[in-house]
C-alpha cells in the first residue's frame, strides 16, 4: 500500500514570511516591514474567504490595501517564484522519497507559482493541488477531498505536514487525519497536531513512526 505525505508549501517548505517580509521592506521601508507583515497576515484570509480570487489576485489586492503604489501592487506576486526553501528542506524531502513515500502539495496558490517553487525545491511531487484550480482555500476541506479523490490514498497511510495551525492543522483534525506541525516560530499550540517538530530534520523518521511501511 502506498504511503502518502501531503505538505503545505509556503511557510512549511518555502520561507513564506521571509519572502514577503523582504518585499514589504523594499516597498515600504525596513521600519514598516514588521507592521506590514502583521497586517498582511490579517488581510490574506479575508481575501481568500470566498475562493473566487486567484492567489496572484490575493497578493495584489493585499498590497493595494496596504497602500502600495500602482507600480508596486504586483510586487509580491512578482517576487514569489524567487522565495527560497528553508535550508534543511531539500535534504529532508530526498530522505522521505528514499524511504518510499509518495508526496503531494496542497497549497493556497496558483499553478505557475507552485511549479516555480517545486523547481526551487529540486524534487518533483506526484501531485500538487492548488486553490485557484479548485475554487477553495484552506482551511476549507476541498484540498484534502480532492487529494483523496485523485489518489485513492487511505487515511491510515497518510500524514499531513504543515506550519499553519489555522490553515492546515485545524482542518486536518476536523477530518480525522494525522498531522505533523512544523513549529518554526515556537508558537503555542491552539490546535493539537499528532506530532510537533521544530523543522524538517527528523520528519522522515516521524513519518515512518506514524505510518510504518
Amino acid at each position: 500500500m502506498d504511503r502518502w505525505v501531503t505538505f503545505d508549501c509556503y511557510g512549511t517548505l518555502i520561507d513564506w514570511n521571509g519572502g514577503i517580509h523582504r518585499e514589504l521592506a523594499r516597498v515600504f521601508g525596513h521600519d514598516e516591514a514588521d507592521d506590514m507583515l502583521a497586517r498582511y497576515h490579517a488581510l490574506e484570509p479575508e481575501l481568500q474567504a470566498d475562493g473566487t480570487r486567484s492567489y496572484r489576485e490575493v497578493l495584489t489586492e493585499a498590497m493595494r490595501e496596504l497602500g502600495a503604489s500602482d507600480g508596486e501592487q504586483g510586487a509580491l506576486a512578482r517576487s514569489l517564484p524567487d522565495w527560497q526553501p528553508f535550508p534543511e528542506v531539500p535534504g529532508a524531502l530526498a530522505e522521505i522519497r528514499a524511504r518510499g513515500w509518495k508526496m503531494a502539495i496542497l497549497s493556497n496558490t496558483d499553478r505557475d507559482f507552485i511549479d516555480a517553487s517545486q523547481a526551487g525545491l529540486g524534487l518533483s511531487f506526484e501531485l500538487a493541488i492548488v486553490a485557484s484550480e479548485i475554487g477553495s482555500y484552506k482551511p476549507a476541506h476541498r484540498h484534502w477531498e480532492r487529494f483523496f479523490e485523485q489518489t485513492g490514498a487511505k487515511p491510515e497511510h497518510h500524514v499531513h505536514v504543515a506550519a499553519s495551525l489555522f490553515h492546515d492543522i485545524a482542518p486536518a483534525n476536523e477530518l480525522g487525519l494525522r498531522s505533523v506541525w512544523v513549529n518554526r516560530l515556537n508558537e503555542p499550540a491552539a490546535h493539537q497536531p499528532t506530532r510537533e517538530l521544530r523543522d524538517l530534520d527528523h520528519l522522515a523518521a516521524t513519518l515512518d513512526e506514524l505510518a510504518p511501511a
